[in-house]
């Protein structure tokens, strides 16, 4: 059987539900070490919790060949399984991508500590003297699917902010995360931070899942990331608080006024560059004046995208190149691969109209020498990132300098966008007086 690049929650194969005869007790007691691990990483200071990311990181280069070695027989797994090239792109590790996670674990460590860092504050009439500080959220849990970057870059952060980390990656990625975790547990143990800090209930498979999700209580936040499927599972069984992260069917609107190189150059890192990752853009508007429209047609088809188009852009597509129509489904669909839909658009009210029927609230972005069309596509565009005449493949933690992220937020809460260390705190007043009583 095929499964697709954003499947339901994966299940685990070390144990049968039928094996499992009290999983909730087990998830509840390692959310219990985590919560007491939290606790030790509140008080933890900046310092060592900067020499536990570079160990990690160390570690990860030191113990490469361990983590290749587990990601190849999860990439033979999901080969045999039928999994998506898609998926597979996501699942693969190689040393270079094995760098760039330790690369990204020692860029976190150079980032300043959100912890303890004042937001406001004031002393009042009375003489009490007032602080909104930053701190740890306590247990953050984590849901997602066959990304093992991702469990490092969650630890990662998680742990620079002061918290705890409970980790559900799924099957898809067993062998992997096995390996992964063993070297963050290991090296937080080495720096003297309590290895509870990172923990998983993966050998709990779905059920974990869902216990984890019901744990009220014992997860203060929990965070998925993946496709649609596994965020609405998560959104309509959670008991805990969740922070949505949603699936990114992003949009390019190429204006009038748009520069041709320049239209080209976008479109193609945009589509191209990694077609498997949430920031790649899905549906491409063409305005009927624009002049770049058949370069850009003709470029992306060359290097091998797939254009489902509407009757006007099937009009002016280049004479050998092959084209779909596209359907409401296509208007809609996150493809994660070397997939676009494009539509031709009369004026800037078409593409808005477009856009606010069809987005998921992920990126937009604009191509334009206008400077008028540009502000007002960022005044009335509703997304979490909207970009101006640059690729949306920047709509990344790493890229706007966050170290790495927990995920792209499409929610409107206190995170939104990429998720990096700030978002994973709360805040706590601080009051401080010298016996004063409320009259």
């Amino acid at each position: 059987m095929t499964q697709t690049a954003d499947s339901q929650i994966p299940a685990v194969t070390e144990q049968s539900a039928a094996e499992q005869p009290n999983v909730t007790a087990a998830v509840h007691s390692i959310a219990e070490r985590s919560r007491g691990a939290s606790r030790r990483m509140a008080r933890a200071n900046r310092a060592w919790k900067d020499r536990a990311l570079v160990e990690i990181a160390e570690q990860l280069v030191a113990k490469r060949d361990i983590v290749l070695h587990a990601n190849r027989l999860d990439l033979e797994k999901g080969r045999n399984n039928g999994t998506s090239k898609a998926m597979l792109d996501r699942l693969k590790l190689d040393p270079a991508r094995i760098d760039s996670l330790a690369a990204a674990l020692h860029s976190l460590a150079g980032l300043p500590d959100p912890v303890g860092t004042v937001m406001r504050g004031q002393t009042l009439p009375n003489g009490l003297r007032l602080r909104q500080v930053h701190v740890p959220m306590g247990v953050v849990a984590a849901i997602y699917e066959a990304r093992p970057n991702v469990t490092v870059d969650i630890a990662g952060l998680a742990l620079k902010s002061g918290n705890a980390v409970i980790l559900r990656g799924g099957s898809a990625a067993a062998e992997t995360n096995v390996a992964l975790l063993g070297i963050i547990r290991d090296s937080l143990d080495r720096v003297g931070l309590p290895a509870d800090a990172v923990l998983s209930v993966d050998e709990y498979g779905r059920e974990g899942a869902k216990a984890l999700m019901e744990a009220r209580g014992k997860v203060d936040v929990l965070i998925p990331r993946g496709g649609r499927d596994l965020i609405q599972t998560v959104l309509s069984t959670a008991r805990v608080p969740v922070i949505e992260t949603g699936e990114g069917n992003v949009h390019i609107y190429v204006d009038e006024s748009a520069d041709t190189e320049m239209a080209v150059e976008i479109l193609l890192n945009a589509k191209t560059q990694r077609p498997s990752v949430c920031n790649t853009v899905e549906t491409l508007l063409l305005h009927s004046g624009a002049g770049a429209g058949v370069d850009v047609l003709r470029s992306l088809a060359g290097a091998g995208v797939r254009l489902h188009v509407d009757d006007r852009v099937a009009a002016i597509v280049p004479d050998g190149i092959q084209v779909e129509r596209a359907t409401d489904e296509d208007w809609g669909r996150e493809y994660m691969d070397l997939d676009l839909a494009v539509a031709m658009v009369d004026s800037m009210d078409d593409a808005l109209d477009h856009i606010r029927r069809w987005t998921t609230g992920h990126t937009e972005a604009i191509i334009t020498n206008d400077l008028g069309n540009a502000d007002r596509f960022v005044a009335e565009i509703d997304s979490a990132a909207v970009i101006v005449n640059a690729s949306t493949r920047f709509t990344d933690g790493g890229e706007l300098g966050l170290g790495a992220e927990v995920g792209i937020s499409t929610q409107k809460m206190h995170a939104r966008g990429p998720m990096g260390l700030r978002e994973l705190t709360t805040t706590k007043w601080i009051v401080q007086g010298e016996g004063q009583v409320r009259d």
